[in-house]
């Protein structure tokens, strides 16, 4: 399939104008309003549930142990995974920065 280079250019764009958007978010409260108008309830509880793995794994727990209790599927256990071992870092930037901000 052949990409159209202006559409993916736009998309570019459209995508650092939404995280220069988020970086700009100052409160939980903010954070909040924002991420509520912006995404649906169940895009919401996939980036909670995402995020919420990013301990268990880190703590060892095996991926069945971890879809059982929170019935999250191995796939997406798998996924996050593979983001904290391959990815860009920003699973663990942000854990540890709520870690030392909840100290």
């Amino acid at each position: 399939m052949k990409v159209n280079r202006n559409f993916r250019d736009k998309d570019d764009a459209l995508r650092e104008d939404l995280y220069e958007a988020i970086a700009l978010i100052k409160t939980k409260d903010e954070a909040l309003k924002f991420f509520e108008d912006l995404c649906t309830p169940r895009e919401l509880e996939a980036m909670a549930d995402r995020f919420r793995l990013v301990a268990l794994i880190k703590a060892g727990v095996s991926y069945r142990q971890i879809s059982a209790e929170t019935k999250i599927s191995v796939t997406t256990i798998g996924r996050v995974a593979r983001s904290l071992m391959m990815g860009e870092g920003g699973y663990d930037l942000i854990y540890n920065r709520l870690l030392k901000y909840k100290k």
